[in-house]
C-alpha cells in the first residue's frame, strides 16, 4: 500500500507534466487515444466517486464556520467565469461550437485540483475544499441554467438533459462516495492516499481522448482556442484575487478565492460537451485542463514562496 501511496503522490505532484505529455502524444498518435472518448462520462463518474470518498462532514461544517467567504467564492465562480467566457466568445467572434464550449467550461464548478493548488500556495485549504464541495453540489442546477442563458444564442441548449447528465456523472457518484466513507471510514482512510492517482489517470485520459478526436480541428484552430482559454483562466484568477481583497479577506483566503474562481472542473466540461454539443465543443475544456495545470502550479509555487518570505520577515521583526 505504501508503494501505491508513493506512486499516487508522485503522480499528483507531476500532474501538469502528464497532462501535457499525453495531450502531445494524442496529437501525434490520435488512434491510440480516440477509443477513450465514449467512456469519458464513466471516467468522470469514477473521479467524482473518489472526490466523495475524500469529503467529510467537516468540509460542509466549514460552510457554517465561514459562510461569507464560501458564499463569495461560490457566487464569484458562477458569475465571473461565465461572464468572462461570454465576453471572450463575443470579442473573438468564436465559431458556435467553440463559443458554446468556452462558455460551458466557464459554467462548471471548481475541480479538486484547486484544493491541491490552494494547499501548495499556502492558502486556506479548508475554505477551498468547502467551496469546491458546495459549487459541485450546486452544479446540476447552475451549470445547465447558466449554459442555457449564455450559450443558447450560438447553439440549442437542453438544460433538462444537461441536468440529468450532471446528476448521473457528478451528484450520484459523489453521494455514493460520501455514503461509502461514512459506512467504511476505516477502510477508506487506508486507501484515500491512493486517490490522487485515480484522479490523475482519469483527467489525463479525458484530455487525451478529447484532443485525439479533435486532432484536425485543434491543428487549425488550436492557437485561437488556447489564447481564449489562457485569458479566461488568467482573468478568473486575477478577478477572484481582487474580489478577495475588496472583501478584506486575509491573504490565505484571497489565494483560496482566486484559485477557486480561476480553476474549473474541465473534465465535467469535456463530458458535457461530448454528450450535448459536438466533439469540437469539448476542446476548450481539454485545453483548459492542460493550461490550468501549468498556471496553477506556477501561481501556487510563487504564492507559497511569498508566504514563506513574509513569515521569515515577521519572525525577524519579532526577534529584532
Amino acid at each position: 500500500m505504501k508503494t501505491l501511496e508513493k506512486i499516487s503522490s508522485f503522480a499528483g505532484n507531476t500532474f501538469a507534466i502528464w497532462v501535457i505529455l499525453f495531450a502531445v502524444l494524442s496529437l501525434v498518435f490520435p488512434e491510440g487515444f480516440a477509443w477513450i472518448a465514449p467512456h469519458v462520462s464513466l471516467l468522470l463518474g469514477i473521479i467524482m466517486f473518489g472526490m466523495g470518498l475524500t469529503l467529510t462532514l467537516d468540509d460542509f461544517k466549514g460552510v457554517l464556520k465561514a459562510p461569507v467567504s464560501v458564499l463569495v467564492a461560490v457566487a464569484a465562480q458562477y458569475i465571473i467565469m461565465p461572464l468572462v467566457a461570454f465576453g471572450l466568445a463575443v470579442m473573438f467572434q468564436l465559431p458556435p461550437e467553440i463559443a458554446a464550449g468556452v462558455i460551458l467550461v466557464g459554467c462548471c464548478p471548481g475541480g479538486t485540483a484547486s484544493n491541491v493548488m490552494t494547499f501548495l500556495a499556502k492558502g486556506n485549504t479548508a475554505l477551498s475544499v468547502s467551496v469546491t464541495a458546495v459549487s459541485t453540489i450546486l452544479a446540476p442546477i447552475l451549470t445547465p441554467a447558466l449554459t442555457l442563458l449564455f450559450a443558447s444564442q450560438w447553439l440549442p441548449v437542453s438544460a433538462a438533459d444537461m441536468f440529468m447528465s450532471i446528476v448521473q456523472i457528478v451528484l450520484i457518484p459523489i453521494v455514493l462516495g460520501i455514503v461509502v466513507r461514512l459506512l467504511f471510514s476505516r477502510q477508506v482512510d487506508k486507501s484515500v492516499a491512493a486517490l490522487p492517482l485515480v484522479s490523475v489517470v482519469g483527467i489525463v485520459a479525458v484530455a487525451a481522448a478529447v484532443v485525439a478526436v479533435n486532432r484536425e480541428d485543434i491543428l487549425t484552430t488550436g492557437l485561437l482556442i488556447f489564447t481564449v482559454v489562457i485569458l479566461h483562466n488568467v482573468l478568473g484568477l486575477a478577478i477572484g484575487y481582487v474580489l478577495g481583497r475588496l472583501c478584506k479577506f486575509d491573504f490565505a483566503n484571497q489565494k483560496a478565492v482566486s484559485i477557486e474562481v480561476g480553476m474549473q472542473n474541465s473534465g465535467l466540461g469535456s463530458a458535457l460537451a461530448l454528450a450535448h454539443f459536438s466533439p469540437i465543443a469539448a476542446v476548450p475544456s481539454a485545453l483548459f485542463s492542460v493550461w490550468h495545470n501549468i498556471s496553477g502550479p506556477v501561481l501556487a509555487t510563487w504564492w507559497g514562496k511569498r508566504s514563506q518570505d513574509l513569515s521569515s520577515d515577521d519572525e525577524q521583526n519579532k526577534a529584532g
